[in-house]
């Protein structure tokens, strides 16, 4: 099983778009995104310095669009899983079905914008807290009044507040850790971005969005989101929410994926899963940064693809399971059944308590893919729904 993953801010270098331009379309294409995006993404892409493409409102949707722009190369049909980190989401959104790629782009010119706006309202930063105990970390940050804005795994932890606090942290690190101060606007997924969350409902609400053809994880709580109107308002949320890439990466590992492509700026993602899966068992990588690349990343995709084995195809009419756990099917359920939008089908039990599963789409309940007590991981196939009758 594949998964493409789409990076965030902060993976931007200067220059990086410039071999792209180089395949036919791609000036244009990007010309058509920087009329939707408000800023000249050629430009930010190949000639703009470090300090031009730091800037919140222009790296955003320039990261959106690198990864969209390299994704049109590569056979995406045979791609099972995506995830993206913070505003890569919306990428991972639109490579999942869920959003059209003009959508995804305007959301991520906006995000930008209102982001960048939310930050000049107080003088807030953000540090990454590198080893130590991960529970005396967050204790640490909860006692200086910091927000955990990112929790990446493989010991980073992101810390995100006042100037004031992020001072008194370094000053007195927790046990086996560094603090090492990020150069950024503010405090990004914290409340002090919720300014930006009411703008960017705003513009999302009126998006017409489709269901997830393929995995898609979230950023809010590693889980596989099944209807696409849920993934906006997660990706809303995401907002003032804290990414938790820590367990996007669990439920890689989880569904079993052996095969991973970090589409550009690529490197800090793939860094971070080679790290956090070590244990478990670190997929092939494949960093795409260059079209250079291409074949090794089609060659992946040819090699890694759970779409052409035995396992189950994630389309757009199967339910997933959106946690890990137990799951346990309505009882008054067999195959067969007619189904509607919204329908309660079944429960998963996990250690937090029962979560429910419901129907993304009317139809009949063709086939049962997961039964009474089978365990499940986050984006396994449930069951499967069909058309009616």
């Amino acid at each position: 099983m594949l998964a493409v993953l789409s990076p965030g801010q902060g993976s931007q270098k200067p220059g990086f778009l410039t071999p792209w331009l180089d395949l036919a379309g791609a000036e244009a294409r990007l010309r058509w995104w920087s009329a939707l995006a408000g800023v000249d993404l050629a430009h930010l892409g190949t000639k703009a310095d470090a300090d031009e493409i730091k800037d919140t409102a222009r790296t955003q949707p320039l990261l959106v669009a690198a990864a969209l722009l390299a994704a049109e190369h590569l056979p995406m049909y045979d791609v099972s899983v995506t995830a993206g980190h913070s505003v890569g989401e919306l990428g991972a959104a639109t490579l999942a079905g869920v959003l059209p790629a003009e959508a995804a782009i305007t959301l991520a010119g906006v995000r930008g914008r209102e982001m960048a706006a939310a930050c000049a309202l107080e003088q807030t930063g953000m540090a990454a807290v590198l080893g130590g105990d991960s529970d005396e970390v967050l204790a640490a940050l909860d006692t200086h009044g910091l927000h955990p804005a990112n929790r990446n795994g493989a010991g980073q932890i992101v810390a995100a507040g006042s100037l004031d606090a992020l001072d008194k942290l370094a000053a007195e690190p927790p046990a086996k850790s560094r603090v090492i101060r990020l150069k950024v606007a503010g405090a990004f997924h914290t409340p002090y971005m919720a300014p930006a969350e009411a703008a960017l409902a705003a513009v999302a609400a009126g998006i017409t969005t489709a269901d997830p053809r393929r995995i898609l994880l979230s950023n809010l709580d590693g889980a596989a989101v099944n209807h696409g109107r849920e993934t906006v308002q997660r990706l809303v949320r995401q907002v003032t929410s804290p990414v938790r890439w820590d367990l996007c990466m669990r439920t890689l590992a989880d569904l079993g994926v052996t095969g991973v492509i970090e589409l550009p700026p690529a490197g800090t993602l793939a860094g971070l899963v080679k790290r956090e899966l070590k244990k478990t068992g670190v997929p092939e990588i494949v960093s795409l940064n260059t079209p250079d690349d291409l074949p090794a990343a089609r060659d992946l995709i040819a090699r890694h693809s759970g779409l052409r084995g035995h396992e189950p195809v994630i389309q757009f009419r199967v339910v997933v399971s959106p946690v890990a756990g137990t799951f346990e099917p309505d009882a008054e359920l067999a195959e067969g059944a007619d189904l509607r939008t919204g329908q309660v089908i079944g429960h998963i039990a996990t250690r937090q308590g029962s979560v429910e599963v419901t129907a993304h789409d009317s139809g009949l309940l063709t086939e049962w893919l997961a039964h009474h007590d089978d365990p499940v991981a986050p984006g396994q196939p449930l069951a499967r729904i069909g058309g009616h009758a």
